[in-house]
Formats: structure tokens, C-alpha cells, sequence
């Protein structure tokens, strides 16, 4: 069942991924908390595993084809990325997992107030 659950999870984050340029960890993340149990430690750690691979190619191919990917902006917003990632990872650990979900919960929220208006 973990296993269904995961490809669907990551076939309905890949397609909003792709349909809007969303992080898929948006959709991920949620559903390994309260669809599998995961704590927000291991939450955010799979779905960054999970990102990897389908979202930094196959996707940005697709948009590349289409004429729609600035490659000197994307390999400098990657290597922002890169430091980014290693630095969050390392704040991200000693933060209480309650605290780090309503952090995460806060960020989604303002993001969406911020598109709607």
C-alpha cells in the first residue's frame, strides 16, 4: 500500500510541479505527515530525496523543448540552490518537529495569500 501511495503522491506532485511551477514538496510533504506518519524531519528529507532526479530533469527538459528555460539564470538559481539546500538542512535539523511543521505550514500559507492577491 506504501508503495501505490508513494507513485500516486509523486504522479499528482510531479503533474502540479510541471502544470505550475510549484515546488512538488508542497504537495509531498503533507501527505507523508498525514497520509503515512512520517515526523516533519523525515517529511521534508524523503521529499527532497524524492525531488532529485524527476524534477531537475525530465520536467525542465519538457520546458527547455519549449523554448522556456533562461539557461544562465537556471545554473546560477542552481547553485544559489545548492548552498541553499545545505544550509537549510543544516538549520532545519535541531529545530523541534511541531515548530518546523508550523514554519512549513506558515510558509504555504503566505505564498498562497501572496498568488491570490
Amino acid at each position: 500500500m506504501t508503495v501505490i501511495f508513494s507513485i500516486v503522491t509523486g504522479v499528482l506532485a510531479g503533474t502540479l510541479a510541471g502544470m505550475f511551477g510549484i515546488g512538488g514538496a508542497t504537495i509531498i510533504i503533507p501527505a507523508l505527515v498525514y497520509f503515512l506518519g512520517l515526523n516533519q524531519h523525515q517529511a521534508q528529507g524523503t521529499a527532497i530525496a524524492a525531488l532529485l532526479p524527476p524534477v531537475g530533469l525530465l520536467a525542465a527538459l519538457r520546458y527547455y523543448y519549449a523554448g522556456n528555460v533562461i539557461i544562465n539564470i537556471a545554473l546560477w538559481t542552481s547553485l544559489g540552490f545548492f548552498a541553499g539546500g545545505l544550509m537549510g538542512g543544516v538549520i532545519a535539523q535541531p529545530i523541534p518537529d511541531l515548530l518546523l511543521r508550523r514554519l512549513f505550514a506558515v510558509y504555504l500559507i503566505a505564498i498562497a495569500i501572496k498568488m491570490l492577491f
